[in-house]
């Protein structure tokens, strides 16, 4: 919990900085990445709910085919549906699952929101098995609120 505690501080700063919204994201995405070992990609998708989409923005870690996801598609396109976060704590067990990397093992995706609708996402990789615990859920939660005042 420190170090999410540290982490969530840094986001703070990052978010009240000069830079601009595409910036901050990727300055915030590769600060998750590097300080915490089982985020292994981490990236945001930014929304449009007119075309039911989720569309890749900053993120940190190897490229990824899905740059656009389909509400309900995948563990994001689900996420984004249901507008909470969704942990998948192993992959290959989960029948909605788009590959990204034979690598990965589990996901989590936090939804933040703008004016009641869903603004975009917060994606997290992990190559370990069932590595997300609660305070992953609230911490990770917790720098989406931050996010959303950048939309």
């Amino acid at each position: 919990m420190e170090l999410f505690r540290f982490l969530l501080d840094k986001v703070k700063e990052i978010v009240a900085g000069p830079a601009r919204r595409d910036e901050k994201l990727k300055a915030i995405c590769r600060l998750l990445k590097d300080e915490v070992v089982h985020y292994d990609w981490v990236g945001f998708y930014i929304a449009d709910e007119y075309k039911r989409e989720l569309n890749l923005g900053p993120f940190a870690g190897e490229p990824t085919e899905h740059t656009r996801i389909p509400f309900g598609y995948g563990v994001c396109g689900h996420a984004a549906e249901i507008k909470e976060t969704f942990i998948v704590q192993d992959v290959y067990k989960e029948s909605n699952y788009l590959p990204c990397s034979s690598d990965v093992r589990a996901e989590m995706v936090v939804p933040f929101f703008k004016d009641g609708g869903i603004a975009g996402e917060l994606d997290i990789d992990s190559c370990s098995l069932a590595p997300f615990t609660e305070e992953d859920k609230t911490f990770l939660e917790g720098v989406c609120e931050l996010v959303a005042g950048l939309f």
